[in-house]
């Protein structure tokens, strides 16, 4: 990853100097690893993934289950997911897995952590969606490997446009009522735009801490039960950047109903507040803006959604089983 030193800008702004100064000492915490998939090379949809391929992606089980929820491997002490996952959960049952490709059979790069602490935004609402967002540190460190690494997140200010392509992972079912895949599956899907995704649930504000993809008017491509608090991501040169994380959605992949993700740009300062010795390699993108020249990678944020299985307005977020 390269920059370029700020003093060969002749005009900055007060903004534009913080945000300079906040990359450079952010590079010498996760930006130096973060979002790099050596064995990721190619990019299909709704198709099995490959080992190596999504190396950030982590699957939540709750003891005495399977699979409960997606996850996303920030730092070598957290993990990113949603708030609604860990509703009413003993925080001393919950074990994730990193470098898992498949639920069944062997993983000979997995390796597996028990969860210390969890901490739900203050401001999640369970009847609205908003601020579905969670970190769940770990007992002990994971160890990076070329089968698991962080992914970099998308900084303040980030800004995603109608009709990104969009990459989805996740094991949730392939159809409504229907069996978990054994293999981690990837499809893309574009943004949809908040204001479309509002008329669409016409029962449910979509709120600009939120963020849509799917297949509007067409469907067929999305996710389902068990895909969420699993990452939305998207590449740029040799970088992956998560834009989201899975909230809700009614039905698998409905044409007229996108998925809905937490915007992980709205909550920087409330993450990094929970780990500012070590904090995630944030990367901005504003497309309108020239400011990423200077002092951030000039990184094109794509979005990834997925939408798991719910009758329309009657959310059921997570399977329990």
């Amino acid at each position: 990853m390269r920059f370029i030193h700020c003093t060969l800008w002749v005009t900055v702004n007060i903004r534009t100097l913080k945000l300079c100064a906040f990359m450079q000492k952010s590079s010498l915490g996760q930006l130096d690893v973060c979002g790099r998939a050596p064995l990721n090379s190619k990019i299909v949809g709704g198709e099995n993934a490959t080992a190596g391929s999504w190396l950030w992606q982590v699957s939540i089980y709750v003891l005495g289950t399977s699979h409960n929820c997606g996850g996303t491997l920030i730092t070598k002490d957290w993990v990113l997911s949603a708030a609604h996952c860990f509703e009413e959960i003993d925080v001393f049952k919950v074990v994730m897995y990193f470098g898992r490709l498949n639920q069944s059979g062997s993983n000979p790069h997995e390796t597996s952590k028990r969860a210390s602490r969890i901490f739900r935004h203050p401001n999640y609402d369970n009847e609205t969606f908003d601020n579905d967002i969670a970190l769940v540190q770990l007992n002990s460190s994971v160890t990076f490997s070329d089968y698991i690494k962080p992914v970099c997140l998308a900084a303040a200010g980030s800004v995603f446009s109608a009709g990104t392509e969009s990459w989805v992972t996740g094991w949730g079912t392939l159809q409504s009522g229907g069996q978990s895949p054994d293999t981690l599956q990837e499809v893309t899907i574009p943004i949809v735009s908040n204001s479309d995704c509002d008329n669409a649930y016409e029962e449910i504000s979509i709120t600009s801490n939120m963020i849509c993809a799917g297949l509007l008017n067409q469907g067929g491509k999305g996710s389902c039960q068990g895909d969420s608090g699993g990452p939305m991501v998207s590449k740029k040169d040799s970088l992956w950047i998560q834009s989201s994380i899975v909230s809700f959605g009614a039905g698998c992949a409905e044409p007229k109903y996108p998925s809905v993700l937490a915007r992980v740009s709205q909550y920087q300062n409330w993450i990094k507040s929970y780990m500012s010795s070590s904090p995630p390699g944030f990367v901005e993108f504003n497309p309108t803006s020239d400011s990423n020249i200077g002092c951030m990678p000039n990184l094109l944020l794509f979005s990834l959604s997925l939408m798991f299985s719910i009758i329309p307005f009657t959310f059921s977020l997570y399977p329990s089983s």
